[in-house]
């Protein structure tokens, strides 16, 4: 086969292969192939892993049943259903030839032309070598089948693939046994019919940016507010108690009444937000664990096995998983909230981790949740995180913001040895060096902010504005607070600290809050666990204030 269009024409998703062994110099010539297609950067990122090994090849094999199951589970449809279930999907064991096509993530740890927009440039490369690999097995009598429906954490696992190593699937290679009537197999059984034509449009104007910049309203001021704190004051000091008695439980009380403007406080619909978003400054090898942990996370979140999804069922608290800018595509199923910025902000070592207008989306997005939620009848939100390398932009932002030296605002994060804080202190110190931009706050959020920090930052200020009690979590959530606050000081008034975590940076940082936490339990988890943890203490101030006897109530004398 020799024409161009005869050979794009009859490449297949193979799935059907004879006993035929493929020789050495096909998948030679098909790996070549592979090698001439385009590389971001010249980064020649894109890496191959043959298997011929059976025991292997059953192992990628029950992975793919595991999942396959899964995937069975997402229509309602019964008819579907069986057709799915009637369907090839794969040839793991029955092609002569296994190949991973993966790519290499830690071209990323050095400047790579390309990659500034997206990191996903890297993997785009990969699948222009899968593509060339397809086409040349094509033209050489061969095939291939391209397997995506498995746990691609297990996979990398089993095969002991390197961490930064991220493969595109697996792929089956060999002799088709059949030409699927020369058409799609998936069309061959009516699962789906190809377009006939491909979708293009051309696009003749261009869209200004709509985003406005954003304004934190005042809170309005409650009507006679000394009286009403008079008497929510007599109120807790009237129970059956010496006035003081329960210590942070009144204060937390009065911060309650005060809130909700009632004498009878009552929490409704809590929910956790748990903001994620990868940051390029992880790419410098800051944190313990790789970026990919980001996504491997809130996929745990999302399947109920975080240590937040424990807590917020104990105490029957929502949870809700903010999708801020992880450098990866969630299926469009996922049950996340879709506010993704970028995939990542860039390293601010040398340049900013944001434009503008990504800072204005932030801050519009945390906005949008936050309000959604408040809608949804919620008058108490907490704020966790997830993103490996966000300490360090922690860190940077506590600096900036309080004139405190660096190495006073930096710590150990997920768990970095002595040698790698140090590593981290001066690489921090380095970037803030480097900053010549002006001691203008949005200036400043710009260049060193995580999409998720600023999204919280937004959402504390809208859940202020929709009089809602804030729950802070950690060292992370607290630098978000610290931004709220100086955009809006009178968020105070509905902030809850929930405890002072193993993270030396956060007690200073509490201080100059002047902040008092509700707990010290050496957390350092994030997720928001803290919040989740505390929220019983909030809920035992409430109880005491609505269903305690009051001293007349109960017929004691105060004296």
């Amino acid at each position: 086969m020799s024409n161009l269009d005869d050979i794009l024409k009859s490449r297949r998703d193979t799935r059907h292969f004879t006993a035929d062994s493929v020789p050495d110099e096909v998948i030679e010539k098909a790996l070549r192939a592979g090698h001439w297609a385009p590389s971001v950067g010249l980064t020649d990122a894109t890496k191959y892993y043959i298997i011929k090994s059976a025991e292997v090849k059953k192992a990628v094999k029950n992975l793919f049943l595991d999942y396959n199951k899964k995937a069975e589970e997402l229509t309602d449809n019964p008819e579907q259903k069986e057709h799915y279930k009637s369907l090839k999907l794969e040839a793991i064991e029955e092609a002569p030839i296994g190949l991973i096509i993966a790519y290499d993530r830690s071209v990323l740890n050095q400047f790579t032309i390309g990659t500034v927009g997206s990191n996903e440039a890297v993997k785009f490369s990969s699948v222009c070598a899968a593509q060339n690999i397809w086409l040349s097995l094509t033209e050489q009598g061969y095939g291939m089948g391209w397997v995506s429906i498995l746990n691609y954490y297990q996979f990398k696992k089993i095969l002991d693939l390197p961490e930064n190593i991220e493969p595109l699937g697996y792929f089956c290679i060999g002799k088709p046994a059949t030409n699927y009537d020369n058409q799609p197999m998936l069309q061959q059984l009516h699962w789906k019919q190809k377009s006939e034509a491909p979708d293009c449009t051309e696009i003749k104007n261009v869209i200004g940016n709509s985003v406005s910049d954003f304004v934190s309203k005042p809170q309005s001021d409650v009507e006679n507010k000394t009286d009403f704190s008079r008497l929510l004051q007599e109120k807790i000091d009237s129970k059956t108690k010496p006035i003081g008695a329960l210590g942070t439980l009144e204060t937390l009380g009065l911060q309650l009444g005060t809130v909700f403007e009632t004498l009878e406080p009552k929490i409704n619909n809590p929910n956790i937000v748990v903001f994620a978003a990868d940051h390029g400054i992880a790419n410098h090898g800051v944190s313990a664990y790789p970026q990919d942990v980001t996504r491997q996370m809130v996929t745990n979140f999302l399947e109920g096995g975080a240590a937040i999804n424990v807590f917020c069922n104990q105490h029957d608290i929502k949870l809700s998983i903010v999708d801020s800018g992880v450098n990866y595509d969630f299926p469009t199923n996922a049950k996340l909230i879709n506010a993704k910025i970028a995939k990542g902000t860039q390293s601010f070592l040398h340049a900013p981790a944001m434009s503008k207008t990504e800072l204005q989306l932030c801050f519009e997005k945390g906005k949008i949740i936050v309000e959604t939620i408040a809608k949804a009848g919620s008058n108490c939100i907490g704020f966790g995180e997830m993103g490996i390398g966000n300490t360090s932009t922690a860190s940077a932002l506590m600096s900036i913001l309080t004139g405190f030296p660096i190495e006073e605002c930096v710590g150990k994060g997920t768990g970095v040895d002595d040698e790698k804080l140090l590593k981290k202190q001066n690489l921090l110190k380095s970037a803030i060096e480097n900053y010549s931009g002006p001691a203008e706050l949005m200036q400043q959020l710009s260049y060193f902010g995580g999409f998720e920090i600023i999204q919280m930052a937004s959402g504390m200020l809208t859940a202020f504005e929709n009089k809602m009690i804030i729950l802070v979590d950690g060292f992370i959530c607290s630098v978000a607070f610290l931004v709220a606050s100086k955009i809006n000081p009178d968020i105070y008034k509905n902030t809850v600290f929930c405890h002072c975590s193993a993270e030396n940076a956060h007690q200073k940082l509490l201080n100059y809050l002047q902040a008092k936490p509700i707990l010290n339990l050496d957390l350092r988890l994030g997720e928001g666990t803290g919040c989740a943890i505390a929220f019983p203490i909030l809920k035992s101030a409430e109880a005491f204030l609505n269903e305690m006897a009051s001293f007349e109530s109960a017929g004691i004398s105060r004296e």
